[in-house]
């Protein structure tokens, strides 16, 4: 009882509309966003420790006793690589699941998802939007911080 069956033609699936075929559909539609909000938490850490490296380590030089760092700018530069690395992670992260979701509303695959094309709107996609942002700004504060 299969519900993809390969085949030689144009279509690289044959689809019939079954239960199994459209709760399948579901589940990997619901893995998409799962891996979506794993690059948010991700992304997250990422710009969260990169900003928190960048404050830690430019304050410990104020600290009184201190000798003068080698490298005085090497934290904020380790605080914009991290920060930078969470920003184009959601980005790449966006694409693939825009990508994603393109490919499980095209051609015959629509008919086993069993609503209206787009169906309901991510919120975790729109986090995600938010999250860029953020880092965006975090990345821009520590930039000018470093000027």
């Amino acid at each position: 009882m299969a519900a993809f069956v390969t085949s030689s033609g144009a279509d690289r699936f044959e689809v019939r509309v079954t239960a199994d075929s459209h709760f399948g559909w579901v589940r990997t539609r619901l893995s998409v966003e799962r891996t979506l909000m794993s690059w948010m938490r991700t992304a997250t850490a990422l710009i969260g420790f990169g900003f928190a490296i960048f404050q830690y380590l430019d304050r410990l030089d104020l600290a009184p006793g201190t000798k003068s760092p080698y490298l005085p700018h090497a934290p904020a530069y380790l605080g914009l690589a991290l920060i930078a690395a969470g920003v184009l992670g959601l980005i790449l992260s966006i694409w693939q699941y825009r990508w994603t979701l393109r490919y499980l509303w095209s051609g015959s695959f629509s008919s086993i998802a069993g609503m209206k094309e787009g169906g309901m709107q991510s919120a975790a996609l729109a986090v995600a939007i938010l999250l860029i942002a953020i880092g965006v700004f975090a990345f821009c504060a520590v930039l000018v911080r470093l000027a």
